[in-house]
This record gives structure tokens, sequence and C-alpha cells, in this order.
């Protein structure tokens, strides 16, 4: 049987501001990339996720980012190799604090935003990424984008490579997502949500924004909790994949 995650950025609020509805979402996705306070996220916001996943068997990602809390981790930005590697460390370990505390553990990681898009070619970049998590815990899958330098970094410092595709955005005929700031980026029909999904899951492709088709070999799926409706339209993808005779699992 065809299998999937479900994963889902959470957690990416910060003192009074939220942004993202973690408990409901975390009744239909299987794993959560918890912002760790970099890009958004403060620590009763991941200490209260921590223990929402933990509750409902949810696995836990520590989503690293960019130090850019005013861009949510969106802008580009230029970060030494050494620093970067060490603030990634430090974003998986303040997570991995909450999430002991919870009774789980950080299960995996994936990059954020800038970071994630920097990674997909950026060689030192990746390494950089890597090398932190490698120097937080070794034995940590790394979640990115299918063909990225970053996975193929990891795989080759002996991490689990896990590639992941997504449903609501825009693809290049490369395999690249379209920039957020081209026109048609975002998919928001919520029906084309859903096919998408299950043609990603079941048959490992996709429409790009061109039109043509693109294969997409991916373990796991990312809905975005910031998308409006984020709720509905990850429980109308879990119950189509399901229906399709998709099993939906956590891949860590």
């Amino acid at each position: 049987m065809t299998s999937i995650d479900l994963n889902a950025d959470l957690g990416e609020g910060f003192g009074r501001w939220q942004l993202t509805d973690d408990e409901r979402l975390l009744s239909v996705v299987t794993s959560a990339n918890v912002a760790c306070g970099f890009h958004a996220g403060d620590a009763p916001t991941m200490r209260r996720v921590c223990e929402l996943a933990a509750a409902r068997g949810v696995r836990i990602g520590a989503q690293v980012s960019y130090r850019d809390l005013a861009g949510f981790g969106r802008r580009a930005m230029d970060v030494p190799s050494a620093e970067l590697t060490a603030e990634v460390a430090y974003q998986i370990g303040a997570l991995e604090v909450f999430a002991r505390a919870a009774g789980t553990r950080v299960s995996y990681v994936k990059p954020h935003g800038a970071l994630y898009n920097r990674v997909v070619h950026d060689e030192e970049q990746a390494a950089a990424v890597v090398d932190g998590v490698l120097l937080a815990d070794a034995t940590l899958p790394v979640l990115g984008l299918p063909g990225s330098r970053l996975l193929r970094v990891a795989g080759k410092a002996g991490l689990e490579a896990v590639p992941e595709a997504f449903a609501d955005r825009a693809y290049t005929e490369e395999g690249t997502l379209v920039p957020r700031d081209r026109e048609g980026a975002l998919v928001t029909d919520p029906e084309a949500v859903v096919e998408r999904s299950l043609g990603l899951a079941r048959d490992r492709a996709v429409t790009a924004l061109s039109g043509a088709r693109v294969e997409v070999e991916a373990r796991s799926l990312c809905l975005h909790g910031d998308t409006p409706g984020a709720v509905e339209l990850a429980r109308r993808v879990r119950e189509r994949l399901e229906s399709s005779g998709v099993r939906v699992e956590a891949f860590a």
C-alpha cells in the first residue's frame, strides 16, 4: 500500500501573536514542524506545541531558520557557515528540551523559508545546516526538497535524507518551488490542493506552473499551517488520501 506522511508548520506564534491553529492541525497531521524561535515561536509556544503533539502521537520536527523574526524567516540572508551551524544546533537543542519534558523527542529537522530555498542550490549553506544537525544529534533525519543540495549533503554525512512535496505551492519544470513573489506561486483552490495531494502521494507527480508534468518522489507532504482554512483543508486532504487507499503515517 502507498503511504505518505503529512507535515505542517506549527508553533508559528510569538507572545500574544498566534498564526497557526496548532491544536486542531495536530488532530490531522502526522508530523509537526515546530518553529524554534528564530523565525517564529517562543518558549511557551514551543512547550505547548510539544505537549499537544506528544499527547496525539504526532512526530516533532525542529523547523530551523535564519535569525529573522521581523521577516518571518523569508528574507535572504548571508550567514557565515560556522555561525549557521551553531544556530541550527541551538534551535534543535531548544526544542529538544520541551519535547523531552513532554515525554517524547525531536524526530527530524526541516529548514524554513529563505533557508529552505537557499539550501536547494547552495552547497556551503547546506553543509552548514547538516553540520548543525550532526552537532545536535547525528541520528536525526533531514527533510527537504527532492534533488536539493541539502539532501545530498545530508546523505553523504550519514543522515537519513527525506524528500518532501508541497500540495499548495506551484512547481517549476525543474522540480523546484516557484518563488512566492511570482504570480501563481501559491495554490489557493482547495479542490486543486486535494487533487494535487493525491497525485503527489499516489502518482509521484505534479503539474508545473507551465503545465508540464514533473516527477516528484516524496515521503512527506507539507500543508502550510498559515494558509486560510488550513485545518479544514488538511482534513479534506487526509480524507481523500485515505479513501483512495493511501496510508497516512509518519516517516520518522
